[in-house]
């Protein structure tokens, strides 16, 4: 009976967070460029560890309600990321690899099986989230694949979005999928579909590498051409098919 209630609970939350968005119409809203690569100023919601658009945040904590009703916490890891921030995250891997003897190359390859160049992540949109299982006294490392499988402390929240995230809208991103290119395996990693599909769209009419030749960023004197058709094929767009229009 307590199974059944909080099915019907779940659900019921489920159907409220997706009404706003009837037949999962995607918004008609255009972003500046600037906004697309993180140099923008969007309205945000700040509560709760996170920084989300209006619109994905009602939807997260719809979620996380439902989730903690079947006695599972959410803990937001990381959510919206300016250029700069995502700069800051990219010059302190580049030092660090190149200290230890990487070359350029292979310290920007090592960098992007997980984070993003400044300027291309989903992060900048404010509709994707970094999630973890809290309550679970892991503190350390804890945006590890393992730590979701198995008997990983992480398991329970990976099975219960595995069931339900789909239906309050949000998706992985970087799946597990095979033959999946681009950024390893990322079962924290989620986006908002009703926004970010639109956002998307709208990034891939932008010109990628000329953005990033002008932001003169550590390394991008390896930005060939070949090299940023390839990050653009396979890390931006090898993602979740329902997450591409």
């Amino acid at each position: 009976m307590m199974k059944r209630r909080r099915f019907i609970q779940t659900t019921a939350l489920a159907t409220t967070a997706l009404s706003s968005f009837p037949n999962w119409a995607f918004p008609q809203e255009t972003l500046s460029a600037d906004q697309l690569i993180g140099q923008g100023s969007p309205e945000l919601i700040e509560k709760d560890g996170y920084r989300l658009r209006p619109a994905v945040a009602k939807a997260f904590d719809t979620m996380a309600a439902a989730a903690q009703q079947d006695g599972i916490g959410i803990q937001v890891v990381s959510s919206y990321r300016d250029y700069a921030h995502q700069n800051r995250i990219w010059e302190r891997k580049f030092k660090s690899y190149t200290r230890n003897g990487m070359t350029e190359l292979e310290a920007i390859k090592k960098i992007i099986e997980y984070s993003t160049i400044p300027g291309t992540s989903r992060h900048h949109w404010a509709t994707d989230l970094d999630i973890i299982q809290s309550g679970t006294g892991v503190t350390s490392n804890v945006l590890d694949p393992d730590k979701f499988h198995g008997t990983g402390p992480f398991c329970e929240l990976k099975a219960w979005l595995d069931e339900h995230a789909e239906s309050f809208g949000f998706y992985e991103v970087y799946t597990n999928d095979y033959g999946r290119k681009g950024f390893n395996y990322e079962p924290w990693h989620f986006s908002y579909a009703p926004l970010s599909v639109g956002y998307l769209k709208q990034y891939k009419q932008l010109d990628v590498a000329k953005i990033l030749q002008q932001e003169h960023l550590l390394g991008s004197d390896s930005f060939t051409s070949a090299f940023i058709n390839q990050y653009r094929t396979e890390n931006i767009l090898d993602i979740n098919p329902a997450l591409l229009s």
